[in-house]
């Protein structure tokens, strides 16, 4: 199939998000074959270089008809202006995360709209008691958010849906028999050569002088209470006893920096711990990461994503420790409680150590420990973590997948599927009404 022209909607840098990131590398890849506009909320506030504002896309589009609209959709609010879009505009429809009610809830309720929120939540989970969604109204939300996804709809109304693993995938099809479910894996990270991991590595350690033997473990992104920060410096502390002069590094953004501060005190571990705040390019994440031993990328609880800290930790070589997730079974992993072979593949190497959330200060304590004792382990964990990345998450196996699925997309025809009236609603009558009054006559539609 020849170029097409896609309208690419999504949040850009330097909008914080590691879906900003690779929306930036998937349209750089692809504009070699197709026209790919990118539509942003508002590119006065992201500084998109060529962003247009998503409220130009239907003007345009009825002036010059896109052949796709490619939706990436995460649980956040930097992706709620692609909403409205989404159901009138049918597409191929990328989800980041695979439960996305904790943005969607806060999108209409914040708003004033607790109807829609209703309307929504019953189209979405047609079993559950209705009565649920008044006890989110009133500010009881979390648990549900995390019970109820709200994907449904996404999935009935797209030509195509996508997912990050095999396991969600399997998981939405189920859900929802009569949707077209595809995989298309998240490419994200850079592998640097030894010289530049080498200087980098340097670099970063010199700049919070940490000598060069020391241990160092790390952990990026967003410091929210999903990263398990108590549990973290918990057995941060424990693994001082077997590797007293260790260091961890805490990269990114704090919703309370003086409490983690009062933590690290209170552990006393102070001259310990590194808190770096937000790392404001890809490049200074990357370095940082390098400067790393070990790798602690813990989520729970979890909306389905795949975390970019553990992905550019993997291109880097790096051990790293995860919470053994149901979306992540197919990556072979080790159990510190009896460092046998869990999940993925047989045959694979383990690539990880993945904690049981109900044993989590346990199994945490069992693989720092194990860790920072045992150099061959970093080491051929490392190794095999390399090598899995290379196979499933290289962005270039990423921008091949997405070749393929554009066309079949584009092919696919808009499913018939019931939606509630405000998710189709494109103001129209609203319009006219107005119109009429100054004598106005609508225009054909």
């Amino acid at each position: 199939m020849g170029a097409m022209r896609l309208a690419w909607f999504s949040p850009m840098p330097p909008a914080r998000s590691g879906v900003a990131a690779c929306s930036r590398e998937l349209v750089a890849a692809l504009r070699d074959q197709h026209v790919v506009d990118v539509f942003v909320d508002d590119p006065l506030v992201t500084h998109s270089a060529d962003g247009r504002s998503a409220h130009e896309f239907p003007w345009r589009h009825r002036l010059d008809p896109y052949d796709l609209s490619v939706y990436q959709v995460g649980n956040s609010s930097s992706h709620d202006y692609l909403w409205p879009y989404l159901f009138r505009f049918p597409g191929l429809a990328v989800l980041h995360d695979v439960r996305l009610h904790h943005a969607r809830a806060a999108a209409l309720l914040r708003r004033g709209r607790p109807g829609d929120y209703r309307a929504e939540v019953t189209a979405n989970h047609p079993d559950l008691d209705p009565g649920l969604a008044e006890m989110a109204i009133a500010g009881f939300d979390t648990p549900l958010y995390y019970r109820w996804p709200m994907t449904r709809l996404i999935a009935q109304a797209s030509r195509l849906v996508a997912v990050h693993t095999p396991t969600a995938a399997a998981a939405l099809q189920l859900e929802v028999p009569e949707a077209a479910v595809r995989l298309v894996p998240l490419g994200h990270g850079e592998a640097l050569d030894d010289e530049a991991r080498r200087e980098a590595r340097t670099r970063v350690r010199a700049r919070w002088s940490i000598p060069g033997d020391t241990l160092v473990f790390g952990c990026f992104g967003g410091l929210t209470p999903e990263k398990r920060l108590p549990q973290i410096l918990k057995a941060f502390a424990a693994t001082m006893a077997y590797a007293p002069k260790a260091r961890l590094i805490l990269a990114g953004d704090s919703p309370d920096m003086r409490a983690l501060r009062a933590d690290v005190h209170r552990l006393g571990l102070d001259g310990h711990v590194i808190t770096t705040g937000y790392l404001d390019s890809d490049a200074a994440l990357t370095a940082c990461i390098a400067a790393c031993d070990a790798t602690l990328n813990l989520r729970w609880p979890t909306a389905g994503e795949l975390s970019g800290p553990w992905l550019r930790s993997l291109a880097l070589g790096l051990p790293t420790v995860i919470v053994d997730l149901a979306h992540l079974a197919d990556v072979p992993s080790l159990d510190p409680r009896t460092w046998q072979r869990h999940g993925g593949g047989s045959g694979a190497p383990p690539v990880c150590i993945a904690v049981d959330i109900l044993d989590e200060d346990h199994s945490l304590a069992l693989a720092m420990r194990r860790l920072a004792a045992h150099p061959a382990l970093r080491e051929s964990l490392g190794r095999a973590a390399a090598d899995y990345w290379r196979r499933e998450h290289a962005p270039s196996i990423m921008i091949e997948r997405y070749r393929a699925l554009l066309p079949e997309a584009m092919a696919t025809p808009v499913p018939t599927v019931s939606l509630p009236a405000h998710l189709v609603d494109d103001g129209g009558r609203v319009l006219e009404a107005i119109g009429a009054q100054f004598g106005l006559q609508p225009l054909a539609r």
